[in-house]
């Protein structure tokens, strides 16, 4: 096939152990998944209807550097278990939808909350404050087949040292399968599709030179420097 331009290079993460990687087409994202984290943005945390944003697949970011973004005072760091889908569909049942996932990995949604926070008054979407360059720091992607699939574990994030964030796999309010089916009645997953599960309470800012050092029990860690 010939291109009137040169074609951009696909997005893809690191699998561990292996030289082989993950081509990446999209990334969904869930909000408010956990109720404590629901509660500190002022939200209901009784279970209803889940909802989805999305990051763009070039905002995965594997290099241990976050670059502080433009336009924005307010950063913050949410942690996140990545899941990485190896096949896809529509309709998919609950029962169903855990033999479509290829792997886990540990990932920060970072936000910049002053430009979210704009755009919700303003009842706007919320790209401007979550896709933007490099906004998707992430570990190297564990195939399920080594670790199965995590449904408890603590989830924990420290900055500088000190804990930040808390919580456990357990506290998802929408689990793994519930949010790959739920996302299959609106649109037709595939491989290489990306979902972004949620983050506990504590989300807070970071600044320039912070390290941040993540843990999801049964997945692996992510250290990360706010540059």
């Amino acid at each position: 096939m010939r291109y009137a331009i040169d074609p951009a290079p696909i997005p893809s993460l690191a699998i561990q152990g292996s030289n082989a990687r993950f081509p990446v087409r999209r990334v969904y994202c869930i909000g408010r998944n956990y109720a404590a984290h629901t509660v500190e943005m002022g939200g209901d945390p009784d279970r209803e209807a889940p909802f989805f944003f999305q990051k763009n697949p070039d905002n995965l970011d594997q290099s241990g550097e976050f670059p502080y973004p433009v336009k924005s005072s307010d950063v913050h760091h949410e942690m996140e278990m990545l899941v990485a889908l190896k096949s896809g569909g529509t309709m998919i049942a609950v029962g169903e939808a855990l033999s479509h996932v290829y792997g886990y990995a540990v990932a920060l949604d970072m936000t910049r909350r002053d430009l979210q926070g704009e755009a919700k008054a303003t009842r706007r979407p919320w790209e401007i404050g979550k896709a933007f360059e490099r906004s998707a720091p992430c570990g190297p992607l564990i195939p399920a087949s080594e670790i199965g699939h995590p449904q408890a574990g603590a989830v924990t994030l420290a900055v500088n040292g000190a804990a930040r964030q808390t919580g456990d796999l357990d506290q998802m309010i929408w689990k793994v399968p519930e949010m790959i089916a739920y996302l299959s009645e609106y649109f037709e997953l595939a491989a290489g599709d990306v979902i972004l599960s949620g983050t506990p309470s504590g989300v807070a800012a970071v600044t320039r030179g912070d390290t941040l050092h993540g843990r999801i029990e049964g997945v692996g860690t992510l250290d990360v420097t706010v540059i």
